[in-house]
């Protein structure tokens, strides 16, 4: 396994295809680990990863933890709510703090958009963005990818449809950027009022409708309808989201033959997908979870972990 030439990972539209080639690579390996009997590995032992989570968050934050704690390393969660953030500290001091501390790497989710870069070029430990604001979540990206690739062997050629609120997803701009970096042809998809305008920058096709859109399909990946980010009526209501843009078994049947389903997590069953469809034979939703594990495990060890002396 080898290092990868950068401090952080701040999202994918900057890293490229080599470098999350190795990426996929390791998460591979790692991803047996995860599989086997005994979880436990030691390229970590000694380094310490910390959780800075100013948002809520259940997969990502728990997956980031026991990818640190397979590889041997020491964990620490912080969440605002109990930190010294509630009495008015600063993002940059408590990161500070955090590094006096010892901290090797930092995983930082927070709800403006270019925290951890700003955070990445005040310190000296690695820094993974874990999602900022409405900008990236490069580990999403990279999982999604993976499990991609797992099931189809390339994404090249291949018709992947992003489904839904892409203006709040975060989750959709690692995805697009990854995705046509490796030559998928993505279209994005849901009510014009959540789709920006600018997306058609990045290399996408645009649709409002979704029977359209999903015709001859490849992959689906459903994203969340982000209700808390949302302070205006963007759609008349949620049965009328469900209607216009939901994944039922009538629209997945539009798709090709065994389209693969994915949906980043967590759910609004019966909103944006539903339960028939997102537990179904078709969905990947819980490969991603275990992939998702993996893909913090190469991540941790490409940055700082030990590398073996034949590598």
């Amino acid at each position: 396994m080898r290092r990868l030439p950068r401090k952080d990972i701040l999202g994918l539209e900057e890293i490229s295809t080599q470098e999350m080639d190795i990426i996929l690579a390791t998460a591979r390996s790692m991803k047996e680990l995860v599989q086997s009997p005994v979880k436990k590995e030691s390229s970590l032992k000694g380094k310490v990863v910390i959780n800075l989570f100013y948002e809520p968050s259940t997969r990502t934050r728990s997956s980031f933890e026991l990818a640190g704690k397979y590889l041997g390393g020491d964990v620490i969660n912080i969440t605002t709510a109990t930190s010294s953030v509630v009495k008015g500290e600063s993002l940059l001091d408590t990161a500070r703090t955090i590094l006096m501390m010892g901290c090797d790497v930092l995983v930082v989710r927070h709800s403006s958009s270019g925290s951890p870069h700003f955070l990445a070029q005040h310190l000296s430990c690695s820094v993974i963005n874990a999602g900022d604001g409405m900008h990236e979540h490069p580990t999403q990206g990279l999982l999604d990818l993976f499990t991609i690739r797992d099931q189809l062997g390339s994404v090249a050629g291949k018709r992947v449809v992003i489904l839904g609120d892409v203006a709040h997803s975060r989750v959709a701009r690692s995805n697009i950027w990854a995705l046509t970096k490796f030559g998928a042809k993505v279209t994005v998809c849901g009510p014009k009022t959540l789709i920006p305008v600018e997306v058609r920058s990045l290399g996408v096709e645009v649709s409002y409708d979704a029977d359209t859109a999903l015709a001859e399909a490849d992959v689906i990946n459903v994203l969340r309808l982000q209700l808390e980010r949302q302070h205006k009526g963007l759609f008349p209501s949620i049965r009328e989201y469900h209607a216009g843009w939901g994944l039922n078994q009538r629209r997945l049947n539009l798709a090709k033959p065994g389209a693969l389903v994915l949906h980043p997590g967590p759910m609004n069953r019966g909103v944006e997908i539903s339960s028939d469809i997102a537990d179904g034979d078709q969905s990947l939703i819980e490969e991603q979870v275990t992939n998702g594990v993996a893909i913090r495990m190469a991540l941790l060890h490409l940055l700082v972990g030990e590398v073996a002396r034949d590598e």
